[in-house]
């Protein structure tokens, strides 16, 4: 099982934050956490960035809004793509 991360940046918007990245799966791997660097998520997405059609989208494991800045995911198996949060 191989996923993983990036956080490109992190920026103010007003009074929230916005952090965004990257994710990867390899190995057949289908998802895990993404460490946002927030202190709560507010909003999250995920966008696929796959060379063809996906059978499913990727999901947030999660109940938003969460109070911690940890973020599951779910893909298919070797899913790749973006991500981001908005909180604080």
């Amino acid at each position: 099982m191989a996923f993983s991360y990036t956080v490109t940046d992190s920026v103010n918007l007003g009074n929230k934050r916005r952090a965004y990245g990257t994710f990867t799966n390899a190995s057949s791997s289908t998802g895990g956490d993404i460490v946002t660097g927030l202190a709560s998520v507010d909003s999250f997405s995920l966008t696929h960035t796959a060379s063809s059609v996906v059978t499913n989208a990727p999901v947030v494991n999660e109940t938003i809004p969460l109070a911690t800045g940890t973020v599951t995911i779910v893909t298919d198996a070797n899913g790749c793509g973006l991500w981001e949060a908005i909180g604080n």
